[in-house]
């Protein structure tokens, strides 16, 4: 173990030029996930498998959520600075895969490795921040870390848009490496640390039991119905090793000297609630942003430019309400100020609930915005909330906790959310006795406008007929979460402040 010694901490290191160089750092995740979406349904018409189309998003989700533990521990043992740098390095080597990938299958298997520093780069600067200032200071502080959301609002979807539409996807991705790079460079220039080292005990086996419930439940979760059938030998196989998985995580996390995920954290009543609404919010904010350019483009026939859009209100909702939260929790509470964020939520739900073709893209973006503004209010007091609660020897892991919570979340939600919708579009398919002619991955020619002028008018409608009913039952699932995750935090601890 390691104890650091804050009151010196202050005095070393130049905190304004430490702040900017993390905001820099979580662009790139900020940007990743506004750039990638908009990008996405250009991406499948290129390299195709759109039946793939989530595991592109649930291959970075999958690593990131069985590392972001790991991180969060080591950077607890060693020190932020030398994870913080590690997970940077390891992203932009992703992303070079990323930029690189011929095929579907590569750039998933890049995403994996993207995915891997990404588990290090959102819960570290997360926590370096809450190491480097006072926690009255840091409501605001957090504040100002959302504002990362807005930059790339600005920027993300248009230059996603932008490559899409004149140059190439593949610079989406190249686009991490200058942004990695200086952020990398301030880091090591203006941060600096005081620990004490000891040796340490990583509980790598927990991980890897994670790893393996995790991803055989999310291949359930997207194969199964599609390409897998639920009777089979296969998916009784999924389901046994994923249940293996979950056990034996509980019991090596018990029997851990220093456990990946110490259940003690999740005795203090505002972790435990927090960390439980980011998993439903964490499902809400991918299905939003990875199938909303989906219909834009493919059912509405609207440009990358315009789909980019529609999840730009949603970055622009996030900062806005985050720095409005960082005033508010020290007014009137962390549970008060989230539970605005679960109205919110739910007003953004039923606005994508009541989505159709016909009501257009401002429609699409007004309920982006409003999910944004939930997001934005209730993540920012639960990160106060959770770094008040646990001192430096456990701010790592608390603060890993529930970023682990909202990428399980995401991963899960990418998966079940693209399970129904894959379902859904081979059952309307088999209803129209056309499963000879075209399968789920025809729907890969929606999302280019010349593709889609190569279409029968009988299968370009019937393709947008089922993904408009896709979407329908993605975006009930949407409100349904919303509802719980007001119900949740409802539940948080009244009368707690700053």
């Amino acid at each position: 173990m390691m104890e650091a010694i804050p009151n010196e901490q202050p005095r070393q290191i130049k905190r304004p030029l430490v702040l900017a160089s993390i905001m820099l750092a979580m662009f790139l995740a900020a940007i990743e996930a506004t750039i990638v979406s908009t990008a996405m349904p250009s991406i499948a018409a290129d390299l195709g498998g759109f039946s793939m189309y989530s595991w592109v998003f649930s291959a970075y989700l999958l690593t990131n959520a069985g590392t972001v533990l790991i991180f969060g521990k080591l950077s607890d043992l060693y020190g932020r600075k030398p994870i913080f740098l590690i997970g940077i390095t390891v992203f932009m080597l992703g992303s070079v895969g990323c930029g690189v990938a011929g095929t579907m299958e590569m750039l998933i298997g890049a995403r994996f490795i993207q995915g891997i520093g990404a588990g290090a780069l959102m819960p570290i600067a997360t926590t370096i921040v809450g190491d480097i200032y006072t926690k009255e200071e840091r409501a605001k502080i957090q504040g100002y870390l959302s504002s990362v959301w807005g930059i790339s609002a600005v920027s993300g979807p248009a230059l996603g848009g932008f490559f899409v539409d004149v140059l190439s996807w593949h610079y989406v991705f190249f686009m991490n490496i200058p942004l990695g790079l200086l952020a990398m460079a301030g880091v090591i220039l203006f941060f600096h640390e005081n620990i004490e080292k000891k040796k340490p005990a990583i509980d790598f086996l927990g991980s890897i039991w994670l790893i393996l419930f995790v991803s055989s439940l999310l291949y359930i979760l997207v194969e199964g119905g599609v390409g897998i059938p639920w009777g089979s030998p296969e998916m009784y196989m999924l389901l046994g090793m994923s249940a293996l998985g979950f056990i034996l995580f509980l019991h090596q996390e018990r029997r851990a000297e220093e456990p990946m995920m110490p259940f003690s954290i999740w005795k203090h009543r505002s972790i435990s609630i927090a960390n439980l609404t980011s998993l439903t919010t964490g499902m809400i904010l991918i299905g939003v942003s990875s199938y909303l350019p989906a219909f834009v483009q493919g059912v509405m026939e609207r440009s990358a430019t315009v789909a980019g859009f529609t999840l730009t209100t949603m970055s622009i909702g996030w900062p806005i309400a985050a720095t409005l939260a960082g005033r508010l929790i020290l007014t009137i509470g962390f549970r008060t100020t989230s539970i605005l964020g679960g109205v919110s939520l739910i007003i953004g739900g039923m606005i994508f609930f009541m989505l159709s073709p016909d009501r257009g893209p401002i429609w699409a973006g007004t309920g982006s915005f409003f999910i944004g503004v939930g997001m934005g209010l209730s993540s920012t007091s639960f990160i106060v909330s959770i770094q008040t609660t646990v001192g430096w020897k456990l701010r790592g892991i608390a603060t890993a906790s529930n970023m682990f919570m909202r990428s399980i979340g995401s991963a899960l939600g990418a998966a079940l959310l693209g399970g129904i919708l894959n379902n859904r579009i081979n059952g309307l398919i088999k209803e129209e006795g056309l499963s000879d002619h075209i399968s789920v991955d025809t729907a890969n020619q929606l999302m280019d406008a010349h593709q889609r002028m190569l279409l029968s008018e009988d299968v370009r409608r019937l393709l947008q007929d089922a993904l408009t009913v896709g979407l329908h039952h993605v975006y009930a699932g949407l409100l349904i979460l919303a509802v719980l995750s007001f119900f949740l935090i409802t539940m948080l601890p009244k009368g707690e402040k700053v």
